[in-house]
Order: C-alpha cells, then structure tokens, then sequence
C-alpha cells in the first residue's frame, strides 16, 4: 500500500511539473502576432469577464434610467393634469362672468324698453321642486330697503317671473307664477281673448276662464292682462301648447312658461304701481 501510495504521488508530482513547464515555455513563447500565448489566453479570458459584467452593469443603468424616466414623465404628467384641471377651472369661472354679464344686460335692455320704474335684483336662493311641489319661490338680493312691497311685480327678459310675497329690509321672497297659489290675469295676444294664468307646482301653466267660443291655437303667446292690479299689461306669460274643452262655457289651456324658472339669475322688480283699469273697478264693485 505505502508503494502504490508513492507511485500515485509521483504520477501528480510528474503532471504538476509538466504543466509548469507548459506554462513556463508558453510564457515565453510568443504568438504570430509577437504577443506570449499565455498572456493572449489569460487576456481573452479576462476580458470576456469583463464584457459581461459590462452588460450587467449597462443593463443595469439602463434599467435605472428607464426608472427615472417613468417618474419623470410621471411627475410631468401630473403637472399637466394639474394645469389642465386649473385652465379648466378658469374658463368655467370666465363663462361663469360672461353668462353673469350677458344676465345683467339683459335685464338692463329690458329695463329701458318697459316704461316703468323698476329695481334689479339677483336670485339668491329658491325653494327646490319636489315630486309634490306646492310652493315654489325664490329669494332675492333687494328688500324694504330699496322699497319694496308685496305684490310686486317681478319679470325677467323673458317674461313675468312671480311676485313678491314677504319682503324684508335686505331680501325678499317672490312667489313664482308657477306656484300652485300663484295666478295672473292674462289673455291671447293674437285674438285678445281673456283668462287667468294658474300655476300648476311644476314648470306649466294653465290658463282658465277662457270663452269656449273664443279664437285659440296651438302656439299663441299669451301676455297679462293687468286685470288682476299686479302685473302691468303687455308682458309676456308664455305660449299655447295645448287646448282643451272643460265643459260647454270655458276652455283649458295649457300654456309653457316664457321663462326657464330653473334657471332665473338676474330680474327686474317693478315698484312703480300698474294703473288701475275701469274694468277692474267695475268688477270690484
């Protein structure tokens, strides 16, 4: 055992000798190109080592960069956003003025057509409908202070918006047309047919009291008639959208308001007091 032991060894002590001399004579022997075949070999092996951990390391800050990126674009994205949703904000609030202004001269064109002295008043607030509306009101910015009184009238461009109930020294509340307790003389401008306009609680009128022999259609304007002492003469209720026989003396008539009460801004308030008509004296009496 202890030869076979010493032949083994000799063998690796006879191989590790001759690799040295390999490595020896290729250290010094030198390629085709004047370079030593063991500094070629070592060399390439190197620098394939090298070349992949360059490609890690590329890959790497590629990745990195990418990264970076993503979150620059990102946070620039968001920036965009952020401007987008105040640019936006900004032309809201512009067309917000301009509809405020277009309101308010309208109501001054008005105001110089009508031959009346008048108070020009904002909406501040209104009572919302309901699926059972009964009362149906709105608040304005003028009160006792600038002379208001009820059952004064109230228009608008359009046409006759209410009038005022409860007046206080700053504000006022104005019963719409449209309320179910709310009415108005009124008749057919084409014909000169007389009625009264009734509220209905919701965005239409009906017009009673109407002759069943009186000249009415579809698509007549209807105006009041200044019967009632409150409403001045000549201003636009509405127009005809449908007639109707309720019995053998009167006709019905439903009338669409002149005036989109939902979305009323600006209005006049007449305090200069109509002029009594003969015809409501003699009625009164």
């Amino acid at each position: 055992m202890a030869l076979e032991d010493i032949r083994q060894r000799t063998r690796y002590l006879f191989l590790v000798v001759i690799l040295g001399h390999i490595l020896l004579i290729s250290a010094q022997v030198n390629s085709r190109r004047g370079v030593p075949v063991l500094e070629a070999v070592t060399f390439g092996i190197f620098s394939e080592v090298q070349r992949a951990a360059s490609s890690v390391v590329s890959a790497g800050r590629n990745v990195w960069s990418g990264y970076i990126g993503l979150r620059q674009a990102h946070a620039e994205n968001q920036e965009l956003k952020r401007q987008l949703a105040d640019a936006q904000i900004t032309m809201q609030a512009q067309q917000a003025l301009a509809d405020r202004a277009r309101s308010l001269e309208q109501v001054l064109e008005l105001r110089d057509r009508v031959h009346v002295q008048t108070a020009a008043a904002t909406i501040i607030g209104a009572t919302p409908p309901s699926p059972t509306p009964d009362f149906r009101t709105v608040t304005i910015d003028k009160g006792t202070r600038e002379g208001l009184r009820p059952d004064m009238a109230v228009v608008a461009p359009l046409g006759v918006v209410g009038r005022i109930v409860v007046p206080a020294v700053r504000s006022a509340k104005v019963q719409l047309l449209i309320d179910r307790n709310a009415a108005a003389g009124a008749l057919i401008e084409r014909s000169r047919a007389q009625g009264v306009v009734i509220g209905t609680g919701e965005e239409r009128l009906r017009m009673e009291y109407v002759s069943e022999v009186a000249d009415v259609v579809v698509g007549d304007i209807v105006v009041t008639s200044g019967i009632d002492g409150i409403y001045p003469k000549g201003f636009i209720i509405g127009r005809v959208e449908a007639v109707e026989k309720t019995g053998p003396t009167f006709k019905r008539i439903s009338v669409r308001p002149a005036v989109d009460f939902l979305s009323l801004e600006e209005v006049l308030v007449i305090t200069t007091p109509p002029p009594v008509r003969e015809g409501a004296e003699g009625t009164s009496e």
